[in-house]
């Protein structure tokens, strides 16, 4: 995840390097931005990265206030950004790529108002495709994009200039939206990662609509851990925005835990789309390899119904809420004939067509959601193939929607992705693959993403708690709730899944609790104890209130060790809750216990 071969910074851009060096007193934002900004000025005239570069003077007062304020005292002091040109920025115009549109904003958007409070300073406003409608990189009146590594390739869009001036190195990070893949397929084509959040957990009021029911706000980084970073400072709840929606806890921070076996799926061979590329299957087979030898377990979907979905987006139905949106320019000379040509049959859609494909929809999300349920994430190419900008005029709609043959479903059917680099094509290329999991999973992902680009697991002594997907809680159980005993259909009939038969650490004892049925047990520290086999089981943590709701006193839930010196949520008795409960210790787990003879 170097930068482009035309990048021309030494400074080390990650915030990390930024806010060491600021605050051992080798650099200020006033110095970087001055060689930062004539280094994009230098590589606009090639890349068209920025619609509008930031001016010294439109900089001060960025700069003025930093420099009232202590390096330590801001989370990001001093790192630049670069935003996509349809989010707005007090000042400074908002064109979305289409000057008859163009607009000053006097409030800028809530990302970028949250940007500024954290003390990061925008670089400028970056191309797009117009409207963000394509994939490309080349539906710009403002220019075309070309690729950081090779001028023949695209950059990829629509946040074409946001992936470039990440990749070019004029920016630490980058906004740019995402509707259809266009902060993943910008991602996979520059060598970078490309974050795109659960649908409304980062705010898109600002943000020049294009489907407001599906747009994200998206995060282009050189790493994993700098996107989940800014993602922990990114999401919030915005009470002025209709489209947003409270990130979960379990997803609030970035994820640590140990990394043990985790379940992925991958499409079926027979899925898998390349549209004539002759190395995908070969990188796609290796990105699969480095998952499994991290410890995963790979489950082959049917994958047809993602397929099937992603279609659907630029149907006449699909097309529809474009038109709402900006339909009304259509006419205009300032939009490009092939936006015209996309957007136009959204027109033509009838409300029983739309409730039709509401209905289709509904259908596939079923589908897609049962084929997630019980594994952690899904691995997928970015994109099938990379074309020439050459072949990507020629036959711009059909090339166009190739390349969102593994992102256009994914914010019709509410999932987080992160797009990450998994390799190069024998040109020189960058190739990269996509982990995309359910609503608010997305700092797992970016965990995984991690520990993907690394190809290694770091042991970390302090790590005692499984690395599992944000939606997801884990609970031990040691007695009736085991796999087939009495109380099991309170975990199963709450979508619970089995991850584990396993034994507790040493220090544990057991002892059955007077009453029944259902009979209980009681699992206590202790540490003339033993080893006590119990099983793991992983719920959706929505589920879980209602499950604790349901078990009675002395019982509640706590933390026991394991075997493997990992740490999960238990049952686990009150103190001094014994009273006349038996000591069934030595039978070293209540299935022996239950199968022992009366008298014993």
């Amino acid at each position: 995840m170097n930068a482009g071969p035309n990048a021309t910074s030494t400074i080390d851009l990650s915030p990390a390097a930024l806010q060491a060096a600021y605050r051992n007193g080798t650099l200020t934002p006033r110095a970087l931005l001055g060689q930062l900004q004539q280094q994009a000025r230098d590589l606009n005239e090639r890349f068209r990265i920025y619609i509008e570069l930031l001016s010294d003077e439109q900089l001060e007062p960025f700069l003025h206030a930093l420099e009232a304020r202590d390096p330590a005292s801001l989370p990001l002091y001093g790192v630049p950004f670069a935003i996509k040109d349809n989010l707005d920025l007090a000042g400074v115009p908002t064109t979305a790529a289409c000057p008859a549109y163009a607009y000053t904003p006097t409030v800028s958007a809530t990302v970028v108002a949250r940007l500024l409070e954290l003390g990061a300073i925008p670089t400028g406003k970056t191309n797009l495709d117009q409207f963000a409608t394509g994939l490309n990189g080349l539906r710009s009146p403002y220019g075309e994009c070309p690729n950081a590594f090779l001028p023949e390739y695209p950059s990829g869009g629509s946040s074409s200039g946001s992936a470039l001036a990440v990749a070019l190195g004029v920016a630490s990070f980058a906004l740019g939206t995402d509707t259809a893949g266009s902060g993943r397929v910008p991602a996979a084509l520059n060598g970078l990662v490309g974050c795109k959040p659960t649908r409304g957990i980062v705010s898109t009021q600002g943000v020049v609509p294009c489907c407001p029911s599906l747009d994200c706000v998206s995060l282009f980084t050189r790493t994993p851990a700098e996107a989940a970073s800014l993602l922990a400072l990114l999401a919030r709840f915005d009470e002025k925005q209709a489209w947003s929606r409270r990130n979960p806890m379990g997803n609030a921070a970035p994820a640590r835990g140990r990394l043990s076996g985790f379940r992925f799926g991958v499409p079926r061979q027979a899925d898998l789309v390349w549209c004539g590329c002759d190395e995908g299957p070969a990188l796609f087979a290796a990105a699969r390899a480095r998952l499994e030898a991290l410890g995963g377990e790979a489950f082959e979907l049917e994958f047809q119904p993602f397929l099937d979905a992603a279609k659907m987006l630029y149907e006449p139905a699909g097309a529809a809420e474009r038109y709402a949106s900006f339909g009304h320019l259509l006419e205009d000379a300032s939009v490009l004939p092939v936006i015209r040509e996309v957007v136009a049959p959204g027109n033509r859609a009838s409300a029983v067509e739309r409730v039709h494909a509401a209905q289709r929809l509904r259908e596939l999300q079923h589908q897609c959601d049962r084929e997630l349920a019980a594994i952690d994430f899904v691995l997928t190419p970015t994109i099938p193939r990379a074309f020439t900008r050459e072949q990507l005029r020629a036959d711009p709609i059909r090339r166009n929607s190739e390349l969102g043959t593994y992102t256009n479903f994914m914010n019709l059917l509410d999932y987080a992705a992160v797009a990450v680099p998994a390799g190069q094509q024998r040109s020189g290329l960058p190739w990269g693959v996509t982990l995309f999991g359910r609503a608010g999973t997305d700092q797992y992902l970016l965990a995984m993403a991690g520990h993907f680009v690394a190809g290694s697991v770091a042991p970390d002594a302090t790590l005692k708690r499984a690395l599992i997907p944000g939606d997801r809680i884990r609970v031990v159980v040691c007695g009736a709730h085991l796999q087939g005993l009495a109380l099991n259909h309170q975990l199963r009939d709450r979508g619970a899944r089995l991850v584990r038969a396993t034994q507790t650490a040493p220090g544990h004892r057991l002892y059955a609790l007077p009453g029944g049925p259902p009979f209980r047990p009681a699992l206590v520290r202790d540490a003339s104890g033993r080893c006590i086999d119990v099983e793991v089981w992983e719920m959706p943590a929505s589920e879980l209130a209602s499950f604790l709701d349901g078990i009675g006193a002395p019982l509640g839930l706590g933390k026991v060790e394991l075997a493997d010196g990992s740490v999960e949520n238990a049952f686990i008795c009150e103190q001094g809750a014994l009273g006349s409960a038996r000591d069934i210790t030595d039978f070293g787990g209540w299935r022996a216990y239950l199968a022992a003879p009366p008298a014993a």
